[in-house]
Parts: C-alpha cells; structure tokens; sequence
C-alpha cells in the first residue's frame, strides 16, 4: 500500500500536480462566483478541491441543490482523478458534474468549431507546473498553439502553467472572471514576459495576493494568486500581502495597494512598497548599470565538469603537461571569499587537491598523458554527452578567454563581483565581465567593493530569480541589468574607501557583511549620492525582506 502511495505521489508531481489548501480554492472561489446561475470552469481540475469549493459558493449564493452539479466543468487528462473527483462531489451532494477526461489543450474553446463547453462566468484552479525540460513533445506543441489562438507568443522555455493559464480565459465570457493560483515566476522570468504583457490588455482588472510561506506540500514553489476580470486594457494592479492560505478569509476588497507595473520586464518590485519602489526608481534611474561597464558572458560549458576540470595530482596521474591545460578557477563559487581571486589563492587551492585545471590540449596533440585520459573518457562515455557530442574533437571545449572580473550569479545572499586577479578561465558556475575598453584601472578595482551597497543590492532581488532552497539566480541578461554606481561617483567613493579595503575584505571573508554593506553605503549613498540615512535604511530593509522571503525555511502547516 505504502508503495503505491508513492508511486501515486511520484505521478502526481511529474505532472506537476500538488493539491491546493483548501483555504486557497474556497478564496477564490468566492471571489469568482457571485451568482446562482454562474458556469464554472476547473481546467485541470485534479481531485475537485475547487469544484468542491465552486459548489459550496453556489449553494451559499442560492444556486438551487440540483442544479449546482451541471453549472460545474472539470477536465482532467487523468482518469483516476476523475473519477475521485466525481465521488467527492456525490458525497457532498452535487450530482451531475460535466467531468471531462481529455487533454486541455485539446479542447475547443466555445469560439471554435465543434466546442462542447459553452461560455463560462468563471474559471478557477491551479494549472500543473511542469518545467519546460519535461513539457515536451506533442503536449508542449498544442500548448503553444492553443496559447498562440489566443494572441500569444509562447517560448519554448515555458513551463505548463503559462499555457494554460492563457487558453483558460478564452472559456470566459466577456464579464467573466479568472481565479488561478499561478508560480510566483509569473514576476520575475524572462519567459513570462508575454503573459504580463496579455495579462494588461486582456483584462480590466488585475488582482494579485502574494504569500509570505509557502502553501504547497512537497514544493518549494513560490505561489502568487490571479484574480483578473472584465477586458483590457488595464493600467494599474491590486496587490495584498499575507502571510499564509489562512488569513485569507480576512482579505477585504478594499484592502488593496494599488500599483502600476511596468509596461515591459518584470513586476518584481510591486512586492516593495510604493514609497520604496519610487525611492528605488529614482535611485537607480541616476545609476549606470554592470552591461555599461562590461560585457557579461558564460563560462565555459564543457557538458562534463567533473571530467573536464581536475585537479593537480589527476594532472600528475596521467602526467599531462601544463601546456595541455588551462589554469581555472575551480567550479562552484565557494573559495570565492574575497574581492579578488588571486595567484596566492590559486595556488593554495591547487595544494589543497582542488579542481584548478581545464583540458584544453591541442587538435594534433598526440602527448601520451593526453591520449590516457582522452581513452580514460571514452571509457566513462563522456564522449557521449549531448555537448561533447556536437564538437569535433570531443575532447577539447571551447574556453573562455580569462575575464576581468567573476559574478556569482547563483546566490544564497547576494551576486557579487570578484576580480580575476590571477588571470584564470572559467566554467559555467559563474558568469565573467569583460570589462570595457577605456575604462579607467581604478573604476575596474573599485566594483567588486562599491557593488556592495544596497541600492545594487536591492537590484539583485527585483531583477534575479528565485530557485529551490532560496537560491537567487541571475542570467547575463539581468546581470546586465543590475544597477551600478556611475563612474564619476564610484570613483570618488573608491579615493575614501580604496584605503580601508583591506580591512574590508578581511569583514567579508568572515562573514560580517552587513557591516561592509553600511560602510560602503556611508560613502557611496549618503557622501556621494547625496541620500539621507532614512532613504538607506529604507532601501536597506526592503532587500532584507525580499532576502527573507526567497531564504524563508518555513514550509506549509501540517493538516
């Protein structure tokens, strides 16, 4: 029994489907529903926990008992779930549901040809989240072309929800409404830039409630609820704040922070309050940012780290010569405690059996050394990597020239920039910026310190992206982005500062970084920007809570 129970659980996440509290269902639904002749829509409606919510709404807005089970859809491509759904819904007196084992994406919308749902006066339910790298074949195609029907353009980086999401309203009626819980990615990924965008002209009204804890059993997904109604286009969004699924019940309709999102990008920073978002706008709009100072670029991408990088006795194990090699600062972003990545620390590494090498031998190389660890490879199949696969020889990657400076662009607690001192290449753990030609040495020394103040800090939680276990990732795109002190300022901050480095770093290095973010916020923000010590600390404590929320430990309560 128990190993069927988890088989059950294992099929229910690789669809992506977690059941919704049921605080979460009975919200929306009684947003959604406002009278007694409402059709209801779950398109992926699982185990009914929001037919069952659709149901009671009904009954509590006078829809007669009979008649509550036809004004209600469900599809489901699981039969199973179905057929649960249907047994839940009789216990609780609602018969006759229109429950459809189908494909979502494969169904008509009331404006198509052979459509056997009609116009709907309200959608609600929790779309699967199934990451692109599972939402493949035949499944993904529909999606996207059900999404396209509707006027937008899909990625094939998009995860489930998105379609669904966006062929769920063309079962709405005009006046209707949509109730959906959504990832809090719906912010802050680049793929979900044409979802905020038809969110704005697709509908008049445009609600979100954002969680403090998370709500699912068995995801760490950041969940945002989407209340939309009436048709576009909209200019401004309601945003409410609670801490979990049961404080719920208490929200008010005229308990809203009204806010107007940007036109293009992400809404991260609607999770700031308005006094703060427009202190932060006004901040960085007289910033430069880090694609102004350099380029950002990948690491090498070798499609076998762990075969590729090794360390200095593997080097003498085979006795490959240095020429053969790259020197390399080794994967991951751990030893990088300091401003700089220096020669010393290099060394150091490389005594301490670290992987500080890349291959990189010659197309003609025929060293002997070389030749035992290329077989060596070839036994472990890493030849047959996707990557090592699509480049000839198999055995050499493509490195990246040494960059001016590393960014650590997977983060528990904040990106930063280090300078590449000791002239090493890297992988694809890390992100390098080459510095632009002309910029003066001193500007090139003074980022990885000057970085370090709360304005670019704050930047990092808008413009990044929340993973798993709270880490915050960062492309070259939003990289790029981040905000930067201009040149002339950070110049003159670095002739105050430049003297304390040392003592600096030696705080960074043993983890007192709050005290060098304040001493770097002194001179940068308040000296050179002219802030007042109010506006820093305002800045300050708004990274501090977006910080809080992405590393947050708590996880649902326990039912």
């Amino acid at each position: 029994m128990a190993a069927k129970q988890a088989t059950s659980v294992t099929a229910r996440k690789a669809r992506g489907a977690f059941f919704t509290p049921p605080e979460i269902a009975e919200f929306l639904a009684r947003w959604a529903i406002a009278e007694p002749d409402d059709r209801v829509l779950d398109p992926t409606c699982g185990e009914a926990v929001f037919l069952l919510a659709a149901a009671e709404r009904l009954r509590a807005v006078g829809a007669d008992p009979a008649a509550r089970g036809p004004l209600l859809t469900g599809i489901d491509i699981d039969a199973p779930s179905l057929a649960e759904s249907c047994s839940l819904l009789h216990d609780k007196g609602v018969d006759a549901p229109n429950l459809i084992n189908a494909d979502f994406f494969a169904t008509h919308t009331p404006a198509q040809i052979g459509s056997k749902i009609g116009w709907q006066d309200a959608v609600v339910g929790n779309p699967p989240f199934v990451r692109y790298q599972a939402f493949s074949g035949d499944v993904r195609r529909r999606a996207l072309a059900a999404a396209l029907a509707q006027g937008v353009r899909l990625s094939k980086q998009t995860s489930s929800w998105a379609p669904t999401l966006v062929h769920a309203s063309a079962f709405l009626k005009p006046s209707g409404r949509l109730a959906m819980v959504v990832p809090a990615e719906l912010l802050t990924v680049h793929y979900a830039e044409p979802i905020r965008r038809w969110l704005r002209q697709r509908f008049a009204v445009v609600n979100l409630v954002m969680f403090e804890r998370l709500q699912f059993h068995g995801a760490d997904e950041q969940v945002v609820l989407l209340v939309a109604h009436g048709q576009g286009t909209c200019d401004s969004f309601s945003l409410y704040h609670v801490d979990d699924a049961s404080e719920l019940a208490e929200v008010h309709p005229l308990d809203v922070f009204s806010s107007s999102p940007a036109a293009e990008g992400k809404w991260s920073d609607l999770a700031l309050s308005l006094e703060t978002r427009q202190l932060f706008r006004r901040v960085t709009a007289r910033m430069e940012i880090l694609g102004d100072y350099g380029k950002l670029e990948l690491g090498t991408v070798t499609g076998a780290n762990d075969y590729f990088t090794m360390s200095e006795a593997t080097r003498h194990r085979y006795d490959i010569d240095e020429r053969h090699l790259k020197r390399l600062s080794p994967p991951g972003t751990r030893h990088l405690r300091s401003l700089s990545f220096t020669h010393e620390q290099w060394e150091e590494l490389k005594l301490t059996g670290k992987r500080v090498w890349l291959l990189h031998p010659s197309k003609a190389t025929q060293d002997r050394g070389v030749m035992r660890y290329i077989r060596r490879g070839e036994r472990l199949k890493v030849n047959k990597a996707y990557k090592c696969t699509v480049r000839k020889p198999w055995w050499r990657p493509p490195v990246v020239a040494e960059p001016d400076l590393f960014f650590t662009y997977m983060s528990h607690r904040f990106p930063r920039l280090i300078a590449n001192s000791a002239g090493t290449t890297l992988v694809n753990s890390m992100h390098g910026v080459r510095v632009r030609q002309g910029l003066k040495r001193e500007a090139r020394d003074a980022l990885p310190l000057l970085a370090l103040n709360s304005a670019t800090l704050l930047g990092a939680e808008v413009l990044g992206r929340s993973y798993g276990g709270g880490i915050l990732k960062m492309e070259p795109r939003e990289a790029a982005g981040l905000p930067m002190p201009c040149v002339a300022e950070l110049q003159s901050a670095w002739k105050t500062l430049k003297s304390q480095k040392d003592d600096l770093d030696i705080s960074l290095q043993q983890g007192e970084w709050e005290a060098v973010v304040t001493t770097v916020d002194g001179v940068l923000l308040e000296e050179e920007m002219g802030l007042t010590t109010d506006e820093v600390s305002m800045l300050r404590d708004a990274g501090d809570l977006l910080r809080a929320r992405r590393t947050r430990k708590s996880r649902p309560r326990e039912r």
